[in-house]
């Protein structure tokens, strides 16, 4: 059986990179992006004002001159003016300096009056004040955005001021999402008392959507052979990536793997030292899609689809790795079996900052309910079974920063 690192290995070292795509930058919060964003000029682009104020030479001012005739008025996407000697301009923040001019006094520290501003006596003006200065948070050319980066909504901002209406970014792979088995009824549908409400599958397509893989859909289909043999077939022809939920361990309805292997999916492993989740498979299709068959449990659905499915997503999308995350243990814990052990956790902070995790105790692996009040997970290694509060362990949260 692999531990969960040779099994997170394994599946990334079958993924295959996706493809790219143009699209508009106005859609692009989220996505993978593809290409070197260059700036299209300096930033600022002029000698950028600061304040609302007037502009001036210090040379005036040092030599004693307190009041300035006012010359002109500059409002920010004005030309710049010429500065006459012995006078000011009237300046509004986001202009560009005035020629001749280098520095700026605020507008709380000068009174005007019939044309003529005049300094307060106390002020001391340093020369280049309030003046943003051409080119001093980048050259024009500089690599502002790299391949790897998602595309945050700031990023937005950097895209659009590099004069680009579209952006190179990974494609969005078709991914389908499929419960099986006999048990389930979806919402909104007539339910036995012996049968469950269908709840893995919109929770894994929404968990996926949260990390922006929108081209997820949802299908069910019952534990019959036939039935799955012919419908997995239509997915894998469909589909890049297909995440299967239940059908995957021991039970004699559990047809998953044989039909994989009818459907040649080449499997890749089967079963992980976990808990949650150790019946885990992963495999290959015949056209390279991934194929990830999840424990029935939402409690083990939902963290192999976070462990595995997101990571592996994230790879082939050409995401930078980001820095690992920890948390420090609220309070001790203990556990016997030689498995690793992702714990759900609740996330709070303490006087000093530190992120502390602390356990959120679930009713088996089908306890879905309490997943509600967590952050996310912890991973407590294998090969310890006492952890100390105050202990720094690996976090995973649902939604990665």
């Amino acid at each position: 059986m692999l531990t969960t690192t040779k099994a997170l290995e394994a599946v990334l070292a079958e993924i295959k990179t996706f493809d790219t795509e143009t699209i508009s930058a106005n859609k692009a919060a989220g996505r993978i992006l593809q290409q070197i964003v260059q700036a299209e000029r300096s930033q600022p682009p002029f000698n950028r004002v600061m304040m609302d104020g007037i502009a001036l030479s210090w040379n005036d001012f040092s030599d004693g001159q307190l009041t300035f005739p006012i010359q002109a008025m500059q409002a920010a996407g004005d030309q710049a003016l010429s500065l006459q000697v012995g006078h000011c301009i009237e300046i509004m923040t986001g202009a560009s300096l005035p020629n001749n001019a280098d520095c700026i006094v605020p507008i709380e520290q000068i009174h005007i009056a019939n044309g003529i501003a005049t300094i307060k006596a106390d002020y001391e003006l340093k020369k280049k004040s309030f003046i943003h200065p051409c080119g001093s948070d980048f050259e024009k050319g500089a690599h502002l955005l790299i391949p790897g980066k998602r595309i945050s909504p700031l990023d937005i901002a950097i895209i659009a001021s590099c004069g680009k209406t579209e952006v190179i970014v990974a494609k969005d792979p078709v991914i389908r999402v499929i419960s099986t088995g006999n048990e389930l009824v979806a919402a909104g549908n007539a339910i036995e008392a012996h049968q469950i409400r269908m709840s893995n599958g919109p929770a894994i397509v929404s968990l996926l959507k949260s990390h922006n893989y929108k081209k997820t859909n949802h299908d069910h289909i019952i534990d019959d052979i036939s039935e799955l043999r012919n419908r997995l077939a239509e997915h894998l022809d469909e589909a890049e990536v297909i995440i299967l939920s239940g059908g995957v361990s021991m039970g004699k309805t559990d047809y998953i793997p044989q039909v994989l292997k009818d459907l040649k999916v080449k499997v890749i492993f089967h079963k992980v030292s976990q808990r949650p989740g150790k019946p885990m498979w992963f495999g290959r299709g015949s056209k390279g899609q991934m194929v990830f068959a999840l424990p029935g449990n939402p409690v083990s659905a939902l963290v192999c689809c976070r462990q595995y499915v997101i990571a592996a997503l994230s790879s082939a999308s050409g995401a930078s790795e980001g820095l690992s995350e920890l948390a420090v243990i609220e309070s001790d814990i203990s556990f016997k079996p030689e498995l690793t052990f992702f714990l759900p956790v609740k996330l709070i902070s303490n006087i000093s900052g530190q992120v502390l995790a602390m356990p959120v105790k679930t009713n088996t692996s089908g306890d879905f309910a309490s997943l509600s009040a967590t952050d996310g997970y912890i991973e407590l290694a294998k090969n310890q079974t006492h952890f100390s509060a105050g202990t720094a362990v690996p976090l995973h949260r649902w939604i990665a920063r």
